[in-house]
């Protein structure tokens, strides 16, 4: 039985998902998508499961039921099964690369390649280019615009991946290489320990007595598809994901200084290595020379000291001002991972979440939160079964059954509020002064002006039960730029009216980006991490939310859900009587 991974499993049910849409097949897209997104965020691999609990223990994965199950049991034993080869004879296309266009769907695809024989990202550029798609039934002019501006906003983030894609596969490698007797130290630097929202490859620094010994076990993980170069103490591979991911075994003497070179970008090195110069030292990867005598080396925080500095953590060395904060000993102390108590940004059944408000209750208390809130979508957004003003009084009277049931934790009524186009709200004032907390959000009507965005959102702000506006910029990384907005004039409004800012968690979103974040804090603006789950398995995301927060500069005190619940309630209910 040859190791298949999560991301190749949830790849397949996600294609599936789109081939049972393609043929107007009821809820089985929405069920094997659903299965796709908890193995996508399961922390175990699927093969590790179900080695250890068969059929049974694949069924207790959110999501799953026995059809998926038996798929997936198929995957890990043969690599496929029967349904799916039948779906790819049928329309041979690159599922991942159509569908990662802007507008272009399962039965788009299939239009397209019926009629024009578009089977890949390539085919699909042609076609537009030469002006075929305006001319099919249903398409016109615009969606032939829309779609070669979306494969050029692709293009300029190809060959990259997303760091909650990357993070899990490098745990793994990780986990593997410190088994190896006579290893010592495993630390994978780059763009994955700045924890970068995407990621270009993967270099992973190793100590060890048995140099040769790391290099071919190494080589044989089953995440190596191809190796490019095998050396004594430095091996290139391109993973099975299509990463390129280098490997150096280091002498002990050396490991800080090759941590410091590898970690920092470009520029921050640049920057270190002037300063060096200047105090008469030379600094590379081998450590931090005076004349012929190393001076440092084993640890970056030697390093550090020896230029006059501050140690700085990871995520800020990037060229924003952090070499000048630490040499004047103003650095900030960054809001530390596993912080957060209370998850404001969580959907269920109530609309398109795949679990019960208890099971995501019950998990997060697992979990060690303290809180969460229940963020269903309401009724604008029809694409997510949303909720109207009589639906969530009967949602409040589930979560107050909830809270008396579960001991020692407490669920929040709220809900992710539609702004409207006209920046009015789709649901009553009436209904939204019983929330704990309301969310709002744009979902629709990206394509608005810059100016008229702002006014939008602006407007909805304004509302005086507002507090939070959820992932303020709409992106999507590698799937949809940022709607047009101005994010100083939303952060000065934000400031004004009491609105705190959410950092979303969710891999694929991480919005606010860290440039906004450290506006918001420089600006005094109060901000909440949260995971938007749509299944339990999702609650792990929201350590990448506080990786986020911490390349921002944020600290404890600028993230209003480190606060216990009665607390956070109180602070954040406060932001709108300083008004």
């Amino acid at each position: 039985m040859k190791k298949i991974f999560n991301f190749e499993i949830a790849n397949i049910l996600y294609e599936m998902s789109e081939l049972y849409e393609m043929e107007n097949v009821q809820f089985k897209p929405r069920a094997y998508r659903r299965a796709a997104e908890s193995i996508e965020a399961l922390n175990e691999n699927v093969s590790d499961i179900y080695s250890k609990g068969g059929i049974k223990a694949l069924l207790e994965i959110s999501g799953v039921g026995e059809a998926i199950a038996e798929h997936i049991e198929l995957l890990i034993k043969t690599g496929t099964f029967s349904e799916y080869e039948k779906f790819k004879k049928k329309i041979p296309v690159k599922w991942d690369e159509l569908t990662s266009v802007q507008g272009v769907g399962p039965k788009t695809i299939k239009v397209l390649y019926k009629k024009l024989n578009v089977k890949n990202l390539k085919d699909l550029e042609r076609a537009a280019k030469q002006g075929k798609i305006k001319k099919l039934k249903n398409f016109g002019e615009k969606t032939e615009e829309n779609i070669l501006r979306s494969i050029n906003f692709l293009s300029k983030s190809k060959g990259r991946f997303l760091l909650g894609d990357i993070l899990p596969v490098v745990l793994s490698i990780e986990e593997a290489l410190k088994k190896i007797p006579g290893v010592s130290q495993v630390t994978t630097a780059g763009s994955i320990r700045r924890q970068q929202e995407t990621i270009g490859d993967i270099d992973i620094l190793v100590t060890a007595k048995n140099p040769r010994k790391v290099m071919d076990i190494f080589v044989a993980l089953p995440e190596v598809d191809t190796v490019f170069g095998k050396g004594k103490t430095k091996t290139n591979v391109i993973l099975k994901n299509g990463i390129n991911a280098d490997i150096r075994v280091l002498d002990p003497e050396s490991y800080g200084s090759a941590l410091q070179y590898f970690t920092g970008d470009k520029n921050h090195n640049i920057k270190l290595r002037i300063i060096a110069e200047k105090k008469g030292y030379k600094l590379n990867e081998y450590g931090l020379s005076k004349g012929e005598k190393k001076v440092a080396g084993k640890t970056e925080e030697e390093i550090y000291k020896k230029l006059g500095m501050e140690y700085i953590e990871p995520e800020l060395r990037t060229d924003s001002g952090e070499i000048e904060a630490s040499i004047a000993g103003k650095l900030p102390k960054l809001i530390s991972y596993n912080s957060i108590l209370g998850d404001l940004q969580m959907h269920t059944k109530w609309s398109d979440g795949t679990s019960s408000i208890k099971e995501m209750a019950l998990l997060a208390k697992k979990n060690g939160l303290k809180y969460i809130a229940i963020t269903d979508h309401t009724k604008n957004l029809g694409i997510a079964s949303g909720l109207d003003e009589k639906e969530l009084v009967r949602h409040g009277k589930e979560i107050d059954k909830l809270n008396k049931e579960i001991k020692n934790f407490r669920i929040l009524k709220s809900a992710e509020i539609n702004v409207l186009k006209n920046g009015g709200l789709d649901i009553a004032d009436s209904a939204l002064k019983k929330l704990d907390i309301v969310s709002i959000a744009v979902h629709s009507n990206f394509k608005m002006g810059k100016k008229e965005m702002t006014a939008r959102v602006i407007k909805a702000m304004q509302n005086p039960y507002v507090n939070i506006l959820f992932h303020p910029t709409g992106r999507v990384i590698k799937q949809r730029p940022s709607y047009e907005i101005d994010m100083d004039e939303i952060i000065k409004t934000a400031k004004k009216y009491g609105v705190a800012l959410e950092i979303d968690s969710f891999s694929d979103r991480l919005d606010l980006n860290d440039l906004n974040i450290k506006k918001a804090v420089d600006a005094g603006v109060k901000l909440v991490i949260d995971t938007d789950a749509h299944s339990p398995s999702h609650l792990s995301f929201l350590n990448f939310g506080v990786a986020q927060a911490r390349r921002g500069w944020a600290k404890k005190s600028d993230i209003l859900n480190t606060l216990p619940v009665d607390k956070f309630l109180k602070a954040i209910k406060g932001l709108k009587n300083k008004q």
